[in-house]
C-alpha cells in the first residue's frame, strides 16, 4: 500500500558502521565499495533507508566522528567517486540513504583548527571556543569530558584553553560564530546535491553555541556510584544542561539546517542525537517547528537493558509527549552500546537458547512503535556483544581509557560476518582485521543466514513485508491503550483504515497482532 507519511515518518533504517560492515580491498577496513557491494542483502530485508556513520577524511582518533574535512572521503574508505556508485545503487534498490554529520566538534588536524590554534588575531581565531584561564591558571570552568578528565585543554600558543566535550582531539566549534553556522550549512548543500536524503545529526546537543562567559555545571542532586559506564565516570556526577550542554543557542543551527533541507525536494531528512538531564524536552525543544524533523531517542538503549515494565514506561513517555507525530526514531542497539541480543537477554531473565526469538521479538516491537526507528547492522542476525577482545587490540578511546574495568564501544563494532567458511567470515581478506572477527558470530553469517529460512533475518524479512501493507502501522503515526504485565507489552496502532491491536510475549517469546 502507498503511505500517506513522508518516508521518515515511518522508516526502518538500516544503520551501517562502515569500519567494520564489508572490506573490498582486502586491507582488512571494511569501506564504501564494501557497502555497495551489501546493498541488495540490505534491500532483500525490507528496510527502508540506511544511515552510514562517518566516512569523512579524518584522523582516526574516534574513528570517523573526529572530521578533518566535511567535504571528502577518507582514504581508507574510498572516493567520492566510490560514494556516488553507491548512492546511486541504493537508489535503484528504492533505499534512501542518510549520512552522519557531526556539527559540534571536528578534528585538531581539521584546517579550521589548525589555523585557529596559531594566534588571536587570524581569520578562524574565533571558530572555537577559546577562554582565558582564571586568575590560578586553572580552567575556566569545571566542565568535564564525556571521555574523561576535563574538557578544555590548554594551548600555548594563544595562551588560552579550548573546549573539547569528547577527546581533546575533537575540538568544540564556536557555533556563536555566524560564519561557522554558515560553513556547515555549505556541507549540507555538497551533500544533498550529491542525493544524500537525510542526515543524521551526532550528538548535537553538545553544540556550543553560547558565547563567554561560561558558567559552572550544577551538581547532580540524583548521582549514585554504580557500574560503568555512566555511574563511576565523574562526568555523570554534573548537571549538564545547566551550562554545558544543550545551551539554547543550538537551535541557531538547527533553523539554519531545517531552511537548508527544506529548500531542496524530495522530503530531506534531520535526525538529531539528542540526550539531556530531561531527554524528553530536549526532544521537544529539537523538534519545535521550524527545527529538526525528529530525534534519536536514547531511551530503548540503556546500557544494562530494560525490563518489560521499563520498556512499557519509556514508550508511555514517548506516546505522552509525541503521539500522532514521526518526530521520535527508536532503537534498541548502535555503535555506542552493547548488542541488545546480549543486553537485553540479562534484563529479561532469558536464557542463551532464547537469544534469537527474543531478538526477533525486539525487532517487531521497535518496527510497530510510532515514527522511525534504527536497526543496526546484525541485530538482524541476532548477533551477541563480543566480550573477549583483549586489551591491547582494543581500538576505542573511550574503552581504551577505563579499561579493564570497562571495555567501551568495541564489543559491538567487529566486523560482520557474511559466509562461516569464508577467511575472518568473508568480511576480508586480510591477514587481520582492524578489530579482530567474533568466532561466535560465525554461526550467524550473513549471507548464510539470509539463505536459511527459517533464520532470524528471514523471519524479521517476512514481518517486514506484511508490516507494508498495515495501515496503522506505515499510514499513521497514532498509538494508544498501552497495557501489559511484567511478562508482556501491548498497544494498538490507529489509522482511518485500520486499527490494529499488537501484542508482545517476553515469556513466550511471540508477538501477536489482531486487526479490531
Amino acid at each position: 500500500m502507498v503511505s500517506t507519511l513522508k518516508w521518515w515518518e515511518s522508516a526502518v533504517i538500516y544503520q551501517i558502521y562502515p569500519r567494520s560492515f564489508n572490506d573490498s580491498n582486502g586491507d582488512g577496513i571494511g569501506d564504501l565499495p564494501g557497502i555497495t557491494e551489501r546493498l541488495p542483502y540490505i534491500a532483500d530485508l525490507g528496510v527502508d533507508a540506511i544511515w552510514i556513520s562517518p566516512f569523512f577524511k579524518s584522523p582516526q582518533r574516534d574513528f570517523g566522528y573526529d572530521v578533518s574535512d566535511y567535504c571528502d572521503i577518507h582514504p581508507e574508505y574510498g572516493t567520492l567517486a566510490d560514494f556516488d556508485t553507491m548512492i546511486k545503487r541504493t537508489h535503484e534498490l528504492g533505499l534512501k540513504l542518510m549520512i552522519d554529520i557531526v556539527p559540534a566538534h571536528c578534528s585538531d588536524q581539521h584546517p579550521w583548527f589548525e589555523e585557529s590554534r596559531q594566534s588571536r588575531d587570524n581569520p578562524k581565531a574565533d571558530w572555537f571556543h577559546w577562554v582565558d584561564p582564571k586568575p590560578d591558571g586553572s580552567a575556566p570552568t569545571n566542565w568535564l569530558s564525556f571521555f574523561g578528565g576535563r574538557a578544555w585543554t590548554w594551548e600555548p600558543r594563544r595562551q588560552q584553553y579550548y573546549l573539547h566535550n569528547f577527546l581533546a582531539q575533537q575540538p568544540n566549534l564556536n557555533h556563536a560564530n555566524p560564519a561557522v553556522q554558515a560553513a556547515f550549512v555549505d556541507v549540507a548543500k555538497f551533500w544533498f546535491d550529491r542525493g544524500v536524503d537525510g542526515f543524521r545529526l551526532d550528538a548535537v546537543h553538545t553544540i556550543n553555541a553560547d558565547a563567554a562567559p561560561y558558567a559552572d555545571n550544577l551538581a547532580n542532586p540524583s548521582f549514585v556510584p554504580g557500574a560503568l559506564p555512566q555511574q563511576q565516570q565523574p562526568f555523570f556526577r554534573q548537571l549538564h544542561d545547566s551550562a554545558q550542554l544543550n545551551q539554547p543557542s543550538i537551535q541557531r543551527f538547527s533553523e539554519a539546517y531545517r531552511q537548508c533541507a527544506d529548500s531542496y525536494e524530495g522530503d530531506r531528512f534531520l535526525m538529531g542525537e539528542v540526550h539531556g538531564d530531561d531527554a524528553r524536552k530536549v526532544s521537544q525543544t529539537f523538534t519545535a517547528e521550524g527545527r529538526l524533523h525528529a530525534t534519536y531517542n536514547f531511551n530503548l538503549l540503556a546500557w544494562d537493558g530494560l525490563s518489560v515494565s521499563e520498556m512499557r514506561s519509556v514508550i508511555s513517555e514517548a506516546v505522552e509527549a509525541f503521539n500522532d507525530s514521526g518526530r521520535l526514531c527508536f532503537a534498541f542497539s548502535n555503535h555506542d552500546v552493547p548488542r541488545s541480543a546480549t543486553r537485553q537477554l540479562g534484563a529479561l531473565g532469558l536464557d542463551p537458547s532464547q537469544q534469537q526469538a527474543m531478538q526477533l521479538l525486539l525487532l517487531k516491537l521497535e518496527s510497530c512503535l510510532i515514527g522511525s526507528t534504527c536497526i543496526y547492522q546484525g541485530e538482524e542476525l541476532a548477533l551477541p556483544d563480543v566480550r573477549d577482545i583483549p586489551v591491547e587490540q582494543m581500538q576505542d578511546p573511550w574503552g581504551i581509557e577505563f579499561a579493564p574495568a570497562f571495555l567501551g564501544r568495541d564489543t559491538c563494532r567487529t566486523p560482520m560476518v557474511w559466509r562461516a567458511a569464508a577467511p575472518n567470515g568473508g568480511f576480508s581478506s586480510a591477514a587481520s582485521t582492524w578489530l579482530p572477527v567474533a568466532k561466535s558470530h560465525l554461526a550467524r553469517a550473513g549471507l548464510d543466514e539470509a539463505e536459511r529460512a527459517d533464520s532470524v533475518y528471514r523471519h524479521f524479512a517476512d514481518f517486514l513485508g506484511w508490516r507494508k501493507s498495515q495501515p496503522a502501522l506505515v499510514s499513521a503515526n497514532s498509538i494508544t491503550n498501552i497495557g501489559g504485565d511484567e511478562h508482556t507489552l501491548s498497544f494498538e496502532r490507529i489509522s482511518d483504515a485500520q486499527t490494529l491491536r499488537c501484542h508482545f510475549n517476553f515469556k513466550t517469546l511471540a508477538a501477536t497482532f489482531e486487526e479490531l
